[in-house]
This record gives C-alpha cells, structure tokens and sequence, in this order.
C-alpha cells in the first residue's frame, strides 16, 4: 500500500473547510434547549382543549427535514451491513432532479459524466444498481452499468446504497449497490401537481440548433431521420456494398449493357434518400419546463381485504448549451479544440403501481415503471492538429448533429407472505412454523433501447487568422467521407426472478433469523450500427462547398454529373455485436442477536455464472465473411463461465456508549466484478460520454474482491448522529483502462486486467442540530460527511507502455465532502438548505510511454433550495445549483487540457399535494 500522497495546497483549503464544517456539525454537545421531534415534521399541532377543560400548549414542529433524515437512518440502525439512504423528502429538500445527482450526497459517493457514479473511488463498473432489489437493464451504448441520470426523483421512495455486501443481493460486487425504491400505493387518497421553471446561465441568448421532425418535443423521432428502406433495399441487393464499383459489377452480371455512368446514377440516387436537412443554424433559448402529477389512493374490501392504487407522471424539457475547450499538451497554443454544443433534452416518466394485501400478513404488488430521456444535439466543433496548426491559419470545422433515444419500461410483480395469527387460524397446518416466518418473493421483465435514427458529422477546411477564433472562410473537405451518417439501435432485455424464505426463532437471550433464497436472472443484449459516408471528390465550382450544409448535400448538386459525389457504407464490420449472461444464484444467512448486545450474520451465496458476446457483421452475406465468425478459437474466447461461492461475515456489538444508541461493525466477504459485455468484444467503439476511442479485449477476465469494513455509529436520542467508517478493499487483476497507441489527433484506450488495487479510506458523517447555540439556532441543522481515501493500482505486464506502472485507480478522489446547513423555521412555513459539494483531483486518463496523466480538478459544487408552504398543501420552491461558477478542468503537470463552463442553473417550482 502506497502512503497517501500529499495533497496540494489548491486540494487542501477546501479539505480543510469541509472538515471543519462538518466537525461543527457533529460537536456532540447536548443542546440547551429541549425540541419538541414529531414523527412526521411536516406538521403542526394547533391548540387544543384537553379532558376537565385544560388547554393543552400549541407544539410548533421544526423536524421537517430532521425527520425524513431519521426514517432512513432507522433503517440503516437496523440493516446487518454497512448501508447508507436518502428519503425522497431529503432528495427533494436537496434540489436534485435526478438519481445521479442525488446520490453525490452519500459519504463516499461522486459523480462523473452527469450519469455514473463512483462508490469509494472505484469506477461505474464496480458499482451495481437495481430497482426495487431487481436486475435491470441498461440503454447505455457502452455500459452495461444504469447511467443513472434517466431515473427522475419524482419517482422515488427512497435510495439505498450498500456498501459492505451481504449474500441476498448479487456477488458481482465492487464499491457498492445502489437500490432505487420507486413510490408505492399510499395508506390513503393522495394527489399532487407540480409546475416548475428555470434557465441555466451558460443556456441563454442564440444557440445552435437544425430543422427536426415534428414530434421532437415528445423525444420520439416521426421518421424524418430514420433510415430509408431504399437504402436498406440496396443494402440487401448489393450485399453490404454501395460504392460505384459493386453496384456496377452487380448489375453487368444481370444486364451486360448496363454502364459504369448508370452505376455512378444509382449510387447518387441512394445518397439523396438520406435526411439531409442538416444545416446548423441559430436559434433562441427557452426556459426549463416541467410538469409532474401523482394520485393514489387504498380502499378497505370487507374487513381484512385492502387494495390500492398509485399513478404518477412527468414531463420535464431543457435546453443547455456548452463550450468545451480542450489543447494538445505538447503543443498547446498550437494545436487547439474548441466545440460549442447545444442539447435539447426531454424527460417523460410514468409509473403506476397496485396493491392489494389480507390484513397484515399477506400483500402482492405491481409496478410498471416507463421512462424515456432524449437527447437532440447540435454542435459546431473548431479545431488544429498536426495537418493544419494555429500559425498555418488552416484549420478544420466540425458540424455534429444527433438525436438519442433511451427508453426503460419494467414491469414487476412482488410478493410478502407472513405467518402471522390469522394466517395459522385459516391455515392451521402452518402452525408449526415460527410466527413471523415470512416468505417473499419477486419478478421482474425489463426492456432497454436506445435508438440513434441520425448521428451526423460533416467536416470543413476553414481559414482563421492567426491569434483569432474568427472563421473567415469554410468548405466542406472535397473527400469521400466529409459527411458521416450513423444509425445505431441498442436493446437490452432483462429477467430476473427471485424467491427467499425467513424463520425467526427466540429464546430469553438470543434473536436468530435464518434465511435461505434462489434467484434466476438472464440479460440479453444486441447492438446494431450502420455507418455510410457521403462526399465530394471533385465539384464543377468551389463554391458548391461553402453554402449552407443542406445545400452542399442537396438533391441538385448530389445529382450534378459535374459533382463527383460518393456514397457508400462505412465501418470495420466489427462496431455490431449480440452479448448474453445467464445468473443462478442460491443464499442463506444466519443472523443472531444476543444480549441486544451482539449481533453476527454470517453467510454465503453460490453463483453459476455465464457469459457470451460475439461481435457480428450485419451486412455479411458469404461463407468468407459471415454474420458471425465460425472460428473454433473466436467462438471459444467469446464464452467465460464461472462458479464460485461467495462468503460473507458481519459482527456488530450494540451499547449505550456515548449515546442513545452506539453499534460498531465489522464486515468482510469476498466478491467477483466482472467486465462489461461489450468489452469482451474485439469491437472498438467511441465512447459517448468522453469522445474516447476504446477497444475492446476478448481476454478480459473478473477480478476477485476482498471487502474489510469497520464501522462506528452514534444515535442521540436528540436525532443527531455520529459516524465514523474505515474500508479497505484488495482487488485482484482489476479491470482498467489504459491509453493505446493512436494517432496524433486521436485519443485511444483499451480494457486490460491490472496486475492488483486497493483502496483504503476513512469516511465521518454526522448531523447536528444547532438548538445548542440558542436564540435563532434552533432552527437550523448542520449536516456532512468526509471521505479520505488512497487507491493504487498495479499496471502489470499486460498494460502497454503506461507512464506510471503504479498509480491510484481511473476515477478515484483523495477526498470527498459534502456539507449542508438546513433551516426550518419556527412556524412550519419555510425551509432551506445550502448545499457544499467537492471532489479531490481524481485521475481522467492515464498516460503512455512517458505522456504524464491526465487529472479531473476539484469541482466546487454549492447549490441553495428554498421552500415556502403559504398552504397545508401548497409549496413554493426556489433553487439554485452551481452558485460558486465552477468549471469543469483537465490538467496535465499543470497544463490545462479541456475546460468547459457548465454555468449555474435557476429554477422556480410551485406543487399542490393532498394528503
């Protein structure tokens, strides 16, 4: 283990003001006046007249935030494993919109790329998540982890993340699992609606944008930009082959008259059935909208029968414009990119759940949970490389147009069967099972896509004076391949089925739960692309190529003999691929509790684990170059099969010390991560969310886990709480990436398994409330947590050429603090929360053959959420995110490589909810 390195003086100032801040918030001194807790803070008790006449004094509960807070630490008091949560009224007290964002609040947690999170300094793929404790599928076009910004808050219960692992949940296991508890039927009639508002500051004035379909506001494309089954005709009757020649030779062999000139027509005609309607333009900003409406409601059938319902939806859109500016680190002033972007985003979401149950013992549910997120973008990238620098005054221009689809639709089905009283008096044969025996059970059917009708780029030679950003001049490259068209389609399908049974057995001194499960889960995965490439090898006059884009690609001048236009099918063959995993899994669990005192659960889980994925050529029409590969040694090293058995021990000693209530645990087990389907693929691929090209390796193995946690917990009978975790992991041949050679003007990475990792780190949490200070203290509450933590990694053999054989792991922070001071006024009307975020400098990309690595710089994160309830029912909510203006900043030995401004954001929401 490598000590931990020192941290610059930039790292530590705001280290040391999150420390301090949090140490301030879990001073443990008792407060010096008493506060009224109410189970439910939302309300307030009017005055009220007692027995005999004596009137009983108005109680004015200031807990609203103190209270969901204590919901989910009750639930934390209780689980056997190291686990952490935030209520859905904690989440919306915080201002986060969605999942992702949420989830930067848990001790240890940071977020990367907007969508994927980080779990102690390990990367997406050492994390799991399910929905509802099922396996879901992912639209990712590269993960198969959940990019977990398309999951809305308004359709969460709560968030659970487990961060010691236990035998009921999957082995596959690195950092942690996050669970996202959607909303359920409610005990009695609800309703709510609520409008909402914003702009983002980076967002405003002209942005960039093109002409679509007309359902873009629905984030579904009408077909304007889908693929013409002309062309999909052609490739068929010309198995795969577009360009001139194979069509010539094609239909010689039917029609010997027929001439290479009717060949070039033909080849023409198929590039004018492409949506070209792709000239990037200015357009105006709007604001942020967004709508979400919830009702439900339980009805008593008889006197032991319940059934109920819950319906919830929302429609949400924004439009955010970006300007990333990134540099070549050995040549910085002269080879330069900057790309301005804007993206229009849609979010719809709909859920709907339904209950019945036989009074407390017996309960089935439902839940269809649909949710679509798309992204239309719109980007003019300038940029300098090593065949047109800054000082040539030639450079290139970049117009990038895509419209994404990513829709999830899941439908479950759960049950809870309990031998209680009244289950044995129907049943009386059950008798001979410990009350409280419960048996639960679960199914789940999901289905992922994504769906690229049209990803466009087009590049141009431009002419910018030197010292300038001012493009004077622009036309488009007279090459084959200036336009790039791309469709990709993505499904991703999951079943995953569940069983577990749980006795409860009691003696004077002892508590023990056994408990024993099955599951069964299997994923498929197909991935098709389609790339084409349409340009010009000559033109009758230049000037054909510096209109606007949809003239340059017009039906006129594709068809213009003049203009020599090509089009045909692009790619290696190799960017397809079908993926499948197949999971069986058996449990049990002994958990005993003596004294009150002590608690052990001790267990294990056995999984059969199986996996194949095989990348395919669509387009393959004969035994020489096939669908799929028929190799014996390719289609062995597209298999891997494994079964292991996974052990799990957690010890917890329970006392009053220093407290209400004080557990210190201890946790270890070992678990298995496993590579991603795609990354045992030959494909290679460029991965959307950091413009990387990655390759994928066939040789990919899991890596094993060693988990050791420790953790001390403090419950004051005030709500405060204290808590203070130690973790230390052992990874054996992690799964990293590791620059590749490329050219100049390309960044490349491939996926190896590292010779060996860990991670030791040291976590403190607290809430206080701040009565102590008297006067006006006793309205607010501070709230935070730390996490310090060292990671390094072993190159090994297998990497190639890496800068640092020894360096800490791809994403992971010395430190991450997050700090929130609340406020509930004495009155019950108003609330507030100002939230500090922070990360350390966590490693980007890692450097080869002498190139120094890349480091992600500390984001300042300070967001402030106000809510004013003028009604019972009625909220007023202001929230503003990004107040400090940070930026986004790549570094390399101190030279900024990529910059980019994300802007602050502002928004005004107004909700009505009925209780």
């Amino acid at each position: 283990m490598s000590k931990m390195k020192k941290l610059e003086a930039d790292s530590v100032r705001p280290l040391l003001f999150a420390a301090a801040l949090t140490a301030a918030g879990v001073a443990m001194a008792p407060p010096l006046m008493a506060q009224s807790a109410s189970t439910d803070g939302d309300d307030v008790a009017d005055s009220e007249t007692a027995p005999g006449g004596a009137a009983i004094e108005e109680v004015i509960s200031v807990g609203r935030a103190l209270s969901s807070t204590q919901e989910v630490l009750n639930e934390r008091m209780e689980d056997a494993s190291v686990t952490d949560a935030l209520s859905a009224d904690s989440i919306s007290r915080l201002g986060d919109s969605t999942v992702a964002s949420a989830l930067r609040r848990i001790p240890g947690l940071s977020l990367v790329g907007n969508k994927f999170v980080y779990i102690r300094g390990l990367g997406e793929r050492y994390s799991s998540s399910t929905l509802n404790g099922a396996t879901i599928p992912s639209p990712d076009l590269t993960r198969n982890v959940i990019p977990l910004d398309i999951f809305p808050t308004s359709v969460l219960e709560s968030l659970q993340v487990q961060k010691a692992w236990a035998p009921d949940i999957s082995a596959n296991f690195g950092g942690g699992a996050v669970d996202i508890r959607t909303t359920s039927v409610p005990d009695a009639f609800s309703f709510g609606v609520e409008l909402s508002s914003g702009f983002n500051s980076q967002s405003t004035g002209e942005l960039l944008g093109y002409n679509g379909g007309s359902d873009d506001s629905l984030g579904v494309d009408d077909g304007t930009r889908a693929l013409s089954p002309t062309i999909v005709d052609a490739l068929i009757r010309y198995q795969g082959n577009l360009d001139p020649d194979s069509i010539f030779r094609f239909e010689e062999a039917q029609d010997s008259s027929f001439t290479q000139a009717q060949a070039d027509q033909i080849n023409r005609e198929l590039a004018t059935a492409l949506y070209r309607d792709i000239d990037v333009q200015s357009e105006g900003s709007k604001p942020d909208l967004g709508v979400k409406a919830n009702v439900g409601n339980s009805f008593l059938i008889g006197d032991a029968w319940t059934a109920g319902f819950a319906f919830g939806g929302s429609y949400d859109t924004d439009v955010r414009h970006r300007v990333r500016r990134a540099r070549n680190f050995n040549f910085p002033d002269e080879r330069t990119d900057t790309e301005s972007e804007t993206t229009r985003t849609v979010n719809l979401s709909g859920i709907a759940n339904f209950g019945i149950g036989w009074l407390d013992d017996h309960e089935i549910s439902t839940t269809t949970l649909f949710l679509r997120n798309t992204d239309d973008e719109a980007a003019i990238r300038d940029f300098f490389n090593e065949n047109g620098q800054v000082s040539d005054t030639n450079g290139f221009r970049e117009y990038r147009l895509q419209f994404e689809e990513r829709e999830l639709l899941t439908n479950q089905v759960r049950g809870r069967h309990t031998v209680g009283a009244d289950t044995v008096e129907l049943l009386p044969f059950l008798g001979y099972l410990p009350e409280g025996t419960e048996l639960n059970w679960f199914s789940s059917d999901s289905e992922a896509s994504t769906h690229i009708p049209n990803q466009v780029s087009v590049l141009a030679n431009t002419q910018t004076p030197a010292g300038s950003e001012t493009v004077l001049d622009e036309s488009v490259a007279r090459q084959s391949s200036a336009a790039d068209f791309r469709f990709t389609d993505l499904v991703d399908e999951v079943q995953h089925t569940g069983v577990s049974l749980s006795l409860p057995l009691e003696t004077d001194r002892s508590r023990i739960e056994l408990k024993a499960g099955a599951e069964h889960a299997r994923k498929g995965r197909s991935y098709l692309q389609t790339q084409f490439s349409l340009g010009p090898l000559s033109v009758r006059d230049p000037s054909v190529l510096q209109g606007p884009l949809d003239q340059v690609f017009s039906d006129a001048e594709i068809l213009d003999n003049r203009n020599d236009f090509v089009f045909d099918r692009q790619g290696a063959n190799n960017q397809s691929y079908l993926a499948a995993t197949m999971t069986d899994s058996v449990f049990g669990l002994v958990d005993w509790t003596l004294d009150e005192t002590w608690r052990a659960a001790l267990g294990g889980r056995w999984e059969s684990y199986r996996q194949v994925a095989l990348d395919i050529n669509p387009y393959g029409f004969s035994e020489s170059d096939p669908v799929a590969s028929t190799d014996p040694s390719t289609l062995a090293s597209s298999t891997f099969g494994s079964d292991e058995f996974y052990p799990s021990v957690a010890l917890t000693w329970m006392s009053d010390f220093w407290a209400e209530t004080f557990q210190l645990r201890f946790g270890w087990s070992r678990t298995s991560v496993r590579p991603d389907l795609r990354e045992i693929t030959d494909a290679a691929y460029v991965d959307p969310v950091d413009g990387i090209l990655t390759f994928g390796n066939s040789g990919v193995t899991p890596s094993d886990v060693s988990n050791f946690d420790l953790r001390a917990e403090w419950f004051f009978s005030t709500g405060d709480q204290l808590t203070v975790s130690l973790f230390h992991k052992d990874i054996d041949e992690p799964i990293e990436f590791f620059e590749a050679a490329a050219s100049d003007t390309t960044v490349a990475r491939e996926i190896v398994n590292a010779e060996s990792a860990t991670v030791t780190g040291i976590e403190f949490e607290g809430l206080k409330e701040l009565s102590f200070l008297g006067g006006y203290g006793d309205a607010f509450f501070v709230q935070g947590n730390l996490t310090v933590q060292d990671s390094e990694l072993v190159a090994g053999p297998r990497a190639d050429a890496p800068t640092n054989p020894v360096r800490s792991l791809q994403g992971a922070s010395d430190f991450v603090a997050n700090v929130t001071l609340g406020f509930d006024s004495y009155d019950g009307m108003h609330t507030a929360s100002l939230v500090y975020n922070v990360f350390g400098e966590r490693l980007s990309v890692s450097g080869r053959n002498g190139a120094p690595d890349a480091f992600e710089q500390p984001f300042h994160s300070l967001d402030l959420t106000y809510s004013w309830y003028p009604l019972d029912a009625l909220t007023v909510k202001l929230k503003a995110q990004n107040l400090l203006g940070s930026v986004i900043e790549l570094q390399r030995e101190g030279v900024t490589i990529l910059e980019e401004d994300p802007g602050s954001t502002f928004g005004l929401g107004l909700s009505w909810d009925l209780r």
